[in-house]
């Protein structure tokens, strides 16, 4: 099967080629997350246009979106009420400084965010990305505990395969190698921990046996170093750039008593795994608790507009309400709470509630289950395992360069996939379909047959 083409009315695909925009690209655009020699094996991919889970390219080659696009997508691409959303808030207010001003997208999402959690979390810090929402999640935290008067509890745990964005104090939260090891000599490392990877147990173990061994590990870390310990940092229930590693909600309960039992701070990164991905608006509800600092970004805005948020406690901004300047958080970002991005998060919050989104996923996933069903079984595949909307399994005995030739070979067969190491992942829009599904997990069917030719 090759990519289907298309002459949709209203997208140009002819004005430019796939050779041309290429040949630009690569003399122009130094591409993120890229060894740029690659390329001259393995062309990019120009695309021009999306309409719901199809992207489409400059020959008019479509292909389906079965990674939302790093996961921002929530509802597809060009979907109708956030494109009105941001359209009407253009004919309004593009932007202003959030410093002295404010504008009413940004305060109604902060009202409605905090509802979402139940109040607990009663105030927003804005930024345009999750490794910005980290940093100021990191030094929130430091901060606080400097505002206490108990500035020695400034260091951090993370989690192992954790990952946590790429600026420098996140990479010291991050744990995977490949981000991080060029920049060592700048970083401020974490104490890391063992993480509740339900792929640990051992022949006989459970997968929360493995998160209750993961729990005590930090029970011993805190009682040794709790004084010097500002909070622990990781992403509930999925760590995503980590292989996607999937664990069950005990571990969260867990730690929310130790944090409390210990005085540290707990900070949920849902910035991958927020706004339905585990089956639950937010990942952490499925403990039955709250963080001290949650993390969001990617499908706040749909994958509309760059966009992330912290939401913290009121006791934490309490600790910084004070006619002394240096007791504030002096952090900024001149995009901070943009009217636009802030208009297309609400739109986002209605389209959950207007098209009953999560338990639609929850009846979506069942059927998902079924059609992918042969992948898991397939005896080159192990850890086969779905948290949510998002699917991924291993492949052990992977040749040499399998990622790249999984990602070649399901491309030419119509669907974006984009495997992290030996982990394929399937992590689709909400809008996708029993049909496109099927499409998608043949291609991951035949990528897989290639990758072993």
């Amino acid at each position: 099967m090759s990519p289907d083409t298309i002459n949709e009315p209203g997208v140009d695909v002819t004005s430019r080629s796939n050779a041309d925009l290429t040949a630009r690209s690569l003399k122009a655009v130094w591409h993120p997350c890229t060894q740029m020699k690659a390329h001259e094996a393995f062309p990019l991919v120009p695309i021009v246009a999306g309409e719901g889970v199809w992207l489409i390219d400059a020959d008019g080659h479509r292909y389906i979106d079965a990674v939302s696009s790093w996961w921002v997508n929530l509802f597809g691409h060009r979907e109708p009420r956030i494109s009105a959303a941001v359209r009407d808030q253009l004919d309004r207010l593009e932007h202003v400084i959030l410093a002295g001003f404010t504008h009413e997208p940004v305060v109604q999402l902060s009202e409605r965010l905090s509802a979402l959690t139940g109040g607990a979390l009663g105030h927003a810090f804005y930024a345009s990305d999750g490794a910005s929402a980290t940093e100021i999640a990191l030094k929130m935290s430091a901060h606080f505990w400097h505002n206490q008067g108990r500035p020695g509890k400034n260091r951090f745990i993370a989690l192992e395969g954790g990952y946590h964005g790429e600026t420098l104090g996140a990479l010291g939260v991050t744990d995977v190698p490949i981000f991080r090891t060029a920049y060592e000599a700048l970083l401020r490392p974490a104490a890391t921990l063992p993480s509740p990877d339900s792929r640990r147990a051992a022949r006989g173990e459970k997968a929360i046996d493995v998160a209750i061994d993961a729990a005590t590990a930090l029970e011993r870390y805190l009682e040794r170093h709790a004084s010097e310990t500002a909070a622990i940092i990781f992403e509930p229930l999925i760590q995503c750039a980590g292989g996607m590693a999937m664990h069950g909600p005990e571990y969260l309960r867990r730690v929310r008593a130790l944090c409390d039992r210990f005085d540290v701070h707990f900070i949920a990164d849902e910035i991958a795994v927020g706004f339905g991905r585990t089956g639950t608006l937010f990942a952490h509800e499925q403990a039955g608790i709250r963080p001290d600092f949650l993390c969001l970004s990617k499908g706040i805005t749909g994958g509309y507009l760059p966009l992330s948020v912290v939401l913290t406690t009121d006791a934490v901004f309490d600790a910084f309400y004070d006619h002394d300047i240096a007791r504030a958080f002096l952090h900024s970002h001149s995009y901070t709470g943009n009217p636009l991005a802030c208009a297309a998060a609400l739109a986002v919050l209605e389209i959950f509630e207007q098209d009953n989104v999560i338990e639609t996923n929850r009846d979506k996933a069942a059927r998902f289950d079924r059609i992918a069903a042969p992948l898991g079984a397939d005896p080159r595949v192990r850890h086969a395992r779905r948290t949510g909307m998002v699917w991924a399994f291993d492949v052990p005995d992977a040749p040499i360069g399998f990622p790249r030739t999984f990602a070649e070979v399901a491309r030419r067969e119509g669907a974006l996939l984009r495997p992290i190491g030996n982990t394929v992942y399937l992590m689709p829009p909400y809008v996708m379909d029993d049909e496109t599904w099927e499409r998608v997990v043949r291609a991951a069917q035949r990528a897989l047959d290639a990758s072993f030719a």
